[in-house]
């Protein structure tokens, strides 16, 4: 049975590593690596040549790894992410065009908004999950705290300059289910291939992270 929301898919582990993949070798390495550590979905963006077959990869190779999609951006990236074997879809942004076709597909979806404008448009559409994109950029967990307060039936994954220094900001918001980020995923670790390495992070991440959830 497919999840139907963001809430299920990270509810062991409230993250969602964001990663930029170059080739589909390093891409199913990574998602062992994540898996290893612990971390459960990973979100490959639109941002290389290769993403896409870098999703149907990892949806083929690692099981264990809910892969999703981010940086959509239009409806035929929707599409195409899903027949990639996509199983959740990230946006960094919120159109009723795109955030229609993302909830055609009948995945769990994360359009990113940064305006009370955005938000209210996705309550009209139904919509309850949303991403706080970039996070940091737009005044981060103070921003996050006074729309937390006028829209309170919606829950948020910031991302977009969130870590270690400052995830406990964000835990600290009952509207937050989980942040995303890439700070687990050490480039220098995937040139030089440690995958170890990126386990290790990842398992101090969602230790971390999930130490910061019980104490919101």
């Amino acid at each position: 049975m497919l999840i139907r929301n963001i809430q299920s898919l990270v509810k062991n582990s409230p993250i969602l590593p964001v990663l930029s993949m170059d080739n589909t070798d390093d891409a199913v390495n990574v998602c062992k690596a994540l898996l290893a550590g612990g971390i459960n979905n990973a979100e490959i963006v639109l941002r290389t040549p290769k993403a896409l077959d870098c999703i149907r990869a990892v949806s083929e190779q690692v099981p264990g790894i809910t892969v999703g999609v981010g940086t959509l951006l239009s409806q035929q990236q929707v599409s195409e992410a899903v027949k990639a074997g996509a199983k959740f879809l990230v946006s960094p942004s919120f159109t009723p065009k795109l955030a229609s076709a993302m909830q055609d597909t009948g995945l769990p979806m994360l359009p990113g908004v940064v305006s009370p404008s955005e938000i209210a448009q996705a309550i009209e559409m139904g919509i309850r999950e949303l991403k706080f994109f970039p996070a940091e950029q737009y005044g981060g967990a103070n921003t996050l705290k006074a729309l937390s307060s006028v829209f309170s039936q919606i829950k948020f994954c910031p991302t977009g300059g969130v870590g270690p220094h400052n995830a406990q900001s964000y835990f600290a918001l009952n509207s937050v289910f989980a942040v995303g980020g890439s700070w687990m995923v050490n480039k220098e670790m995937i040139e030089n291939k440690h995958w170890h390495g990126i386990s290790q992070l990842s398992q101090q991440a969602l230790q971390l992270l999930q130490q910061l959830e019980q104490c919101a």
